[in-house]
């Protein structure tokens, strides 16, 4: 099971005269004598619910400041923080992530939105992790062809870009699998820009339980949809390989800048990975898919996976996507995701 691989780190709390504003230090307290007992019960509590009501899987993992251990086969424990904002309740947090209004009735506004989404570690980058450390260990033993299933997660070599990164795990993945170039983004106003992205990649890219990669790493704030008037866009037009896109799609009103930032960055025979849970339901996943096939992109592969049955004779629990399921109710939908390569249409 996917979720086997993350458990909560106990609560820590900062050192005394922190000047963040936003994320916490990274460099914390000793957590044998600082964690709070009563919040780890719950934090482990809450890390076996996927086990209990394996059909009500989540699709976010953390709360806001919270770290989390991301058990890596390939690489072993990898540290995650997940970021924050300064005064933020992790119950409004989990609100919004799941749609819900505010208390005073009203729907949440977009940049509120935008901002808290980047608060949690999603289970679609958990399984765009998954697939490029499969490709990557098959790959150096040798074992890795051409028309394996996990050969479209092999990242060595390739130029990558992850739009709407949040915690970044898929990035600091890839590093770790030795993309040539690994470039983080996420938009200007996000909190993960504000210490957790770098606190991720400088962690678990430099710590001594993982061999040194000699991936360049950057780390580059960015609003999609704003191409021509970036400099940085225009000077990375056509450069990466690969992109990554985990759970990007739950607004309608972005879907036309994400679909055009995809276009604009992708390079010759390169390819963009699209995963998303379907927690804001199917009808607005699918709508991207149709918005990018009209911003001229190629549908090359499309289907869903089970994220918590795991595997059966060594391969992945899949189905047909549909971009409707007849009498799918919205726990047994939480279960799945939907993962996509995408390519230019005129290739």
């Amino acid at each position: 099971m996917l979720y086997s691989r993350l458990r909560p780190l106990p609560r820590r709390h900062p050192l005394p005269n922190s000047d963040s504003d936003s994320a916490p230090r990274p460099d914390f307290a000793d957590p044998e004598t600082e964690a709070d007992s009563d919040e780890s019960s719950e934090d482990l509590f809450a890390a076996f619910l996927p086990h209990l009501f394996p059909d009500d899987a989540p699709s976010f993992h953390g709360n806001p400041g919270q770290h989390l251990l991301y058990s890596s086969p390939r690489y072993g424990d990898l540290e995650i923080m997940v970021p924050s904002y300064p005064g933020q309740s992790d119950k409004r947090s989990q609100e919004i992530a799941e749609g819900l209004p505010r208390p005073d009735g009203q729907v949440t506004q977009i940049e509120e939105g935008r901002k808290l989404f980047a608060h949690f570690l999603w289970s679609a980058a958990m399984v765009v992790a998954e697939g490029v450390e499969k490709a990557d260990e098959l790959e150096a033993s040798g074992q890795l062809k051409s028309t394996d299933e996990v050969a479209m997660w092999r990242v060595k070599g390739e130029r990558v870009l992850e739009l709407g990164a949040g915690a970044a795990l898929p990035s600091v993945v890839c590093a770790l699998a030795q993309a040539s170039t690994v470039t983080t983004t996420d938009h200007p106003s996000s909190p993960a820009l504000s210490g957790a992205i770098k606190f991720n990649l400088d962690h678990n890219l430099r710590s001594p339980k993982v061999s040194s990669t000699s991936t360049t790493v950057t780390i580059q704030p960015h609003e999609w949809g704003t191409l021509e008037t970036d400099p940085w866009a225009v000077q990375n037009k056509a450069s990466f390989n690969r992109i990554i896109a985990a759970d990007c799609y739950w607004m309608r009103s972005q879907h036309e800048n994400l679909a055009r930032t995809m276009c604009w960055f992708l390079a010759p025979g390169g390819r963009v990975w699209v995963v998303s849970g379907f927690h804001t339901g199917r009808a607005i996943v699918a709508g991207f898919f149709e918005t990018a096939v009209q911003a001229g992109l190629e549908i090359e592969r499309i289907y869903e996976r089970d994220l918590v049955s795991g595997y059966e004779d060594g391969r992945e629990v899949r189905r047909e996507w549909m971009a409707q399921r007849e009498g799918e109710g919205p726990e047994n939908r939480r279960r799945w995701c939907v993962i996509a390569l995408l390519k230019k249409r005129d290739e």
